[in-house]
């Protein structure tokens, strides 16, 4: 008797699961799936993107990154392969601002297809080089807002505060296993 029982229970419960899930499956085709994008588009005039791109300048922090956490920095890129070091986006197109260990030392240059160093921004030959200058640099220097810092400032709208270098970026750098 068990043996019929048994095989009974479980072709019941398989054909119940079985039918629960198409059941789902079937009640998802009739509800509406959002449209794209998921998010409402908007139609800012130029005054709102530039009201916008201020407030978030006005967050960025104006404190100097450090002599000490910069000197981290240059030990950890020379550790790095020839034409490696600090990209911290990868992906298609432009992936902002890395810094790239060279012959000569560091090269500072916007990143290209997640891999791809472009032409030199900035090179520094030596760690004192190198700290002196980023030691004094803050998130709204490396932003590109600030005129009186020429090896980052920019007009140009998009590509200020582009997947620029930041504090918390050389802390990821500094915290993670490859160089």
């Amino acid at each position: 008797m068990a043996g019929i029982i048994i095989p009974i229970v479980c072709y019941a419960v398989i054909i119940s699961v079985l039918g629960a899930a198409g059941w789902s499956v079937w009640r998802q085709r009739k509800v509406k799936q959002p449209g794209w994008p998921p998010y409402p588009l908007i139609n800012a005039t130029e005054e709102e993107m530039d009201r916008r791109r201020a407030e978030v300048r006005d967050r960025l922090s104006h404190k100097a990154l450090g002599a000490e956490r910069m000197r981290r920095v240059w030990e950890k890129l020379q550790q790095a392969g020839i034409g490696e070091g600090l990209i911290h986006e990868f992906h298609r197109d432009f992936c902002g601002h890395g810094l790239i260990r060279t012959e000569t030392g560091v090269t500072l240059c916007d990143i290209q297809d997640g891999f791809h160093p472009g032409p030199a921004i900035a090179t520094w030959a030596s760690e004192e080089e190198f700290v002196a200058f980023f030691s004094r640099q803050s998130d709204f220097t490396l932003s590109g807002w600030d005129p009186a810092e020429p090896v980052f400032y920019t007009q140009d709208t998009w590509y200020r505060q582009n997947q620029r270098l930041t504090q918390a970026i050389f802390d990821a750098f500094l915290r993670s296993r490859n160089g």
